[in-house]
């Protein structure tokens, strides 16, 4: 069984889309891919500040459905240019997770769907159902 996670923050863009930002299935969390697009629609033209913008965006996903960066188990980030990217994305990766960091593939892609974007993040992760107090 799957179960829509949409805080807030999201809603509007989830409905305009109709994906969810996230679908909760058993105990994990699989989220939509994550740009860094800022909240007026325009994309930095710093890698670190796109991996940072879009991170923070799954972070709120995390948050609303009990969960933080804790509980990645898997992140795929998709690069338009993996050597000239990477090692900014791994900096900030090392900024927001503890170790040891999630499984991580990095891929290089073509194109991303939002025009500017320079690296795309699918994160899944692994949230037990609380125990009843």
């Amino acid at each position: 069984m799957r179960h829509a996670i949409v805080p807030e923050a999201l809603a509007r863009a989830a409905a305009a889309t109709g994906f969810s930002p996230a679908i909760r299935a058993g105990e994990f969390l699989f989220l939509t891919g994550a740009t860094g697009g800022r909240e007026d629609g325009s994309m930095p033209h710093s890698i670190s500040e796109q991996a940072r913008i879009a991170l923070s965006k799954a972070q709120v996903v995390l948050a609303a459905a009990g969960a933080d960066e804790g509980h990645v188990v898997e992140l795929t980030s998709y690069h338009r240019d993996i050597a000239a990217t990477f090692r900014q994305v791994q900096t900030v990766l090392e900024d927001i997770f503890s170790a040891p960091l999630p499984a991580w593939t990095a891929v290089e892609v073509a194109a991303l769907r939002r025009p500017g974007a320079l690296v795309e993040f699918r994160i899944v992760a692994h949230v037990p159902a609380r125990d009843p107090a």
